[in-house]
């Protein structure tokens, strides 16, 4: 029996899929519908972006680097059955798609562990990607993300959100640091907010970077806080 060929699938490969594409697009309307903030294109390009960054910058090889870029475009696609349990729904959502487009089976595990994984409840740095993952997705707060267009019915994830003006993710590979470097208006919302409703978030991230062995800080306005 003739051995079946597995393809190199790529990044470009995974954004130009008509099912991703689709899920993706449904799965941001299904959260505009219950009033989270965005989840389409633009966040999983940018986590994508930034986990191919984060693995790279540290010293990782360009196929587990695209790995994890691969993993953060499909991060959310659980999103298109319910929220609740995105990452698990996502994590076979993935290996369904992956497997039918010929990707190596050992490849499709470690996508969707890290799609599995990358929740700040039940979620755990089980890999580099992962790790990369949960670093990438966790750094996307910005104001960008608000759809809310009546600011007197903010919620506080809302306000939190519209409150940062800029937010990077910064990678010292010498000294292995991992900083989320964020500049918040404090006039729309507290740094205390910030802490009130992403603090599980933060220590994710802590134990990302420790899995990637490298240290996470938090700097906000200037200001060293983890």
């Amino acid at each position: 029996m003739k051995e079946e060929t597995k393809k190199v699938i790529t990044l470009e490969d995974v954004e130009n899929h008509p099912m991703i594409i689709a899920s993706i697009r449904q799965a941001d309307r299904n959260l505009k519908a219950l009033g989270y903030t965005e989840h389409g294109f633009r966040h999983t390009d940018m986590v994508a972006n930034t986990a191919h960054r984060v693995l790279l910058e540290l010293g990782y090889g360009r196929r587990e680097a695209e790995l994890a870029a691969i993993a953060g475009y499909m991060h959310d696609l659980g999103n298109v059955v319910e929220r609740s349990h995105h990452y698990y729904t996502g994590a076979l959502i993935a290996m369904n798609i992956l497997r039918e487009m010929g990707m190596d089976e050992m490849e499709i595990t470690e996508v969707a562990a890290a799609i599995g994984n990358h929740d700040e409840i039940n979620g755990h740095p089980v890999s580099i990607y992962s790790a990369a993952v949960i670093l990438a997705d966790k750094a996307d707060v910005h104001r960008l993300r608000v759809r809310n267009p009546n600011f007197v019915k903010f919620d506080i994830h809302d306000r939190v959100n519209y409150a940062v003006e800029e937010s990077a993710l910064e990678l010292f590979p010498e000294e292995r640091i991992i900083t989320l470097n964020l500049k918040i208006d404090n006039n729309i919302s507290t740094v205390l907010e910030y802490f009130e409703i992403f603090l599980s978030r933060m220590i994710l991230c802590r134990r990302a970077a420790d899995f990637l062995s490298a240290n996470f800080s938090l700097v906000i306005n200037d200001a060293k806080l983890l």
